[in-house]
């Protein structure tokens, strides 16, 4: 009969507790040692926990490693140390159980070699020879018989303490004749531990064969301890029939010593894995240290901490970072203290300039008046250049004026006189300021609002000054058509929207609409002879009473400008009671400054859907829009 034989290091496993049955040929003539037995593992002991405070310290033991377990990915994320030692960890790790599981296979093959031989030619011996006594037996009886299966299974018993060896004589399935019952020398023991597949070669064949297996009960009392069995065929007097007779071989000792070796080879794997993760660590943090380090002092001379320095010791490549990082930091301090006192000599120069103009300017104005009033009498080329020099004093004065407050914005000199006033009545005035520029213009100007009254702690002079500034900047924008004042309150905020349907905004345009100076279209020609500093005073006044001040504008459809106030002095603005730009899908009150003389306040219905166009929306803190009105 011929059978497939297994490759001794698969055979020779680093755990043989639960082996798949493999029936192999072995000649005992040849004694074969290129077999091994496959190494199958045990079951692990069950564990046991202390009942009392040991159940309350594992649950606190528990909780901290779920936290730990939810920080992990945060600490991933932002440390460059932690993902290092991390990563040097798990590739160790996994060189670790490469390196031993390679050499938990040397060591079992190497272990389970030689004693395979051995146990092979023992194997061999004994049933040859047990086989030829029951062959040359002259029993004619059941009890001598009995007694001569009896006898030969006992003395196949080894008591070697490595491995003892029991013996199993089992009738085959179809024998005919007498019938001896199964025979075991180890209680505990049945035929059902053996291996189908060596069963059925046994049966089958006259050779010897063997298959790992599972010893139920040991005599030491271990269970399911690993095992290695022989067998081959036997007849039994008088009548020759075939039976089936193994011998065993209890491999548990050898395997408690291949598990000494692997909790060892755990052990030491688990020492040189701490070791390697405190040098990682250790390396890394001399490393990682000075750049986080680095860091902070960067994110102080962010906030404004010029005099801040890097440590510096030693004269590796760190203490030469170091000493490039302070050098770099005492030319930014440098350059920014010059920037600083450029900007105050700046300041004060507008300042000063301001201030000394006014004495001429005004003796200019009164010259100019002089002048204007006796017009009449002039010719026409000398009255046409009376009235171009009284315009021109004027826009002087307002340009001027203009300077001035901006130059106490910059010097931080501008003080909020907050009161309560009537944001309502605010915008009237603003409104009877603008008539004659907007029936100049040919302007409707409407307020689109269902406030009848709103009361707001607010500057009054400034909350004026920025109202007149956007009805203007949007008369002067507006082409002619309707402009439109929306006005809302809520508990927290009351918003002012002013809207035309003028030119309106690109994006680029938005992005600059606050800046000083700027105009959208150079070429373009002011109507009102402004400074081009309106609109960037109004954003600081809305700055000091903590507002928001923002554009939207598309082009060809107009623009609107949206200013929110806190209804409380110093109360954080979180939203605004007027989306931008305002939608009119709601019930309003138009009131039409053609009709201010009669202070008739008219509901209409608005049919206007909800507004889906493309928008750009701009806010204080980084857009402007050029145009101002005047002062």
């Amino acid at each position: 009969m011929s059978a497939t034989k297994p490759d001794r290091a698969d055979a020779a496993g680093a755990d043989v507790r639960a082996p798949d049955a493999h029936v192999v040929v072995a000649d005992v003539v040849a004694a074969d040692g290129d077999q091994a037995p496959q190494a199958t593992g045990g079951t692990p002991a069950e564990s046991r926990h202390r009942p009392g405070s040991f159940g309350a310290r594992l649950h606190s033991v528990v909780v901290r490693i779920r936290t730990l377990m939810r920080e992990v990915p945060g600490h991933w994320r932002r440390s460059l140390q932690f993902r290092t030692v991390v990563a040097t960890m798990l590739l160790t790790s996994v060189s670790f159980v490469a390196v031993g599981g390679v050499l938990s296979n040397q060591i079992a093959s190497a272990l389970y070699e030689e004693r395979f031989d051995q146990f092979s030619a023992e194997a061999g011996r004994a049933l040859t020879s047990t086989k030829a006594v029951f062959r040359d037996s002259s029993a004619t009886d059941r009890n001598t018989t009995n007694r001569l299966v009896l006898d030969s299974v006992n003395a196949l018993v080894g008591n070697e303490t490595e491995a003892p060896r029991q013996a199993i004589l089992m009738s085959i399935s179809g024998g005919e004749g007498l019938i001896i019952p199964t025979t075991v020398s180890q209680k505990g023991v049945t035929e059902g531990m053996l291996p189908d597949d060596l069963q059925a070669a046994v049966a089958a064949g006259q050779d010897i064969y063997w298959a790992p297996i599972t010893i139920p009960v040991t005599q030491t009392g271990e269970q399911d301890a690993p095992g290695i069995a022989f067998g081959t065929q036997v007849t039994l007097p008088p009548e020759r029939s075939p039976y089936a007779l193994y011998v065993y071989y209890d491999l548990s000792s050898m395997q408690s010593t291949l598990d000494s070796i692997h909790g060892v080879l755990w052990l030491v794997g688990l020492v040189l894995l701490l070791v390697i993760g405190a040098i990682t660590w250790y390396v890394t943090r001399s490393v990682v240290r000075p750049v986080s380090y680095a860091a902070s002092v960067s994110e102080k001379l962010a906030s404004g901490q010029l005099q801040e320095r890097m440590e510096v010791t030693g004269e590796d490549e760190v203490a030469r970072l170091g000493a490039s990082f302070n050098h770099m930091a005492g030319s930014l301090q440098d350059q920014i203290t010059q920037l600083a006192q450029l900007s105050q000599m700046q300041q004060r120069f507008v300042s000063d300039v301001s201030h000394e103009l006014r004495t001429p300017l005004t003796t200019v104005r009164m010259a100019a008046e002089v002048l204007h009033d006796a017009r009449e009498e002039f010719n026409p080329v000398n009255k046409r250049s009376a009235e171009i020099l009284f315009d021109q004093v004027e826009r002087f004065q307002a340009l001027l004026a203009d300077l001035l407050e901006i130059s106490r914005f910059d010097a931080g000199a501008a003080v909020l006189e907050a009161e309560s006033v009537d944001l309502v009545q605010l915008v009237k005035h603003a409104i009877d300021g603008a008539r004659p520029l907007a029936e100049r213009l040919g302007s409707d100007l409407r307020v689109v609002s269902g406030e009848t009254s709103c009361i707001v702690d607010a500057d009054a002079r400034r909350i004026d000054r920025i109202l007149r500034n956007l009805i203007v900047n949007a008369l002067e924008h507006g082409e002619g058509r309707p402009v439109d004042i929306h006005i809302a309150c809520s508990p927290e905020a009351a918003a002012v929207a002013v809207c035309d349907q003028g030119i309106g905004m690109t994006p680029e345009e938005a992005s600059r609409v606050f800046d000083r100076f700027w105009r959208a279209d150079p070429a373009r020609a002011r109507t009102t002879g402004g400074s081009g500093l309106g609109l960037s005073i109004a954003t600081e006044d809305a700055r000091l009473h903590g507002a928001w001040l923002e554009a939207w504008g598309m082009p060809g459809e107009g623009a609107c400008f949206r200013l929110t106030l806190p209804r409380h002095q110093g109360a954080d603005l979180t939203s605004s009671p007027l989306p931008l730009p305002p939608s009119s899908t709601a019930r309003t009150a138009v009131r039409s400054v053609q009709d201010a003389t009669t202070h008739a306040w008219t509901d209409t219905r608005s049919t206007t859907g909800t507004d889906t166009r493309s928008t750009t929306r701009t806010d204080t803190g980084a857009d402007r829009r050029g145009s101002d009105a005047t002062q």
